[in-house]
């Protein structure tokens, strides 16, 4: 399998991070029941680790924002982040 795509976003009452799988009813996700701070890192790496995944080599999460109206820019803006994900390599020993 090559690479996906993880994504965070804060659904107003937590932050959620989810890897996309498309064709996928359900894709694997953790959720942080806070709107503050933040994830870090480390705690976003965690959260991966759990579902499976790791950070590609070389990715850096990059981060957007929509709106949930896109033509009222009075209403809240949704943060998004993203980052390039692969399967994680399990070591035997």
């Amino acid at each position: 399998m090559g690479t996906l795509t993880a994504q965070m976003s804060n659904t107003g009452s937590a932050w959620r991070l989810y890897v996309v799988l498309y064709g996928v009813p359900d894709w694997p996700t953790v959720r942080w029941e806070r709107t503050g701070p933040v994830p870090t890192v480390a705690e976003r790496r965690h959260a991966l680790a759990a579902l499976g995944y790791e950070v590609a080599p070389g990715a850096v999460w990059s981060w957007t924002e929509d709106h949930l109206d896109p033509d009222d820019d009075n209403t809240p803006v949704a943060l998004i982040a993203a980052v390039t994900v692969r399967p994680r390599e399990v070591v035997t020993a």
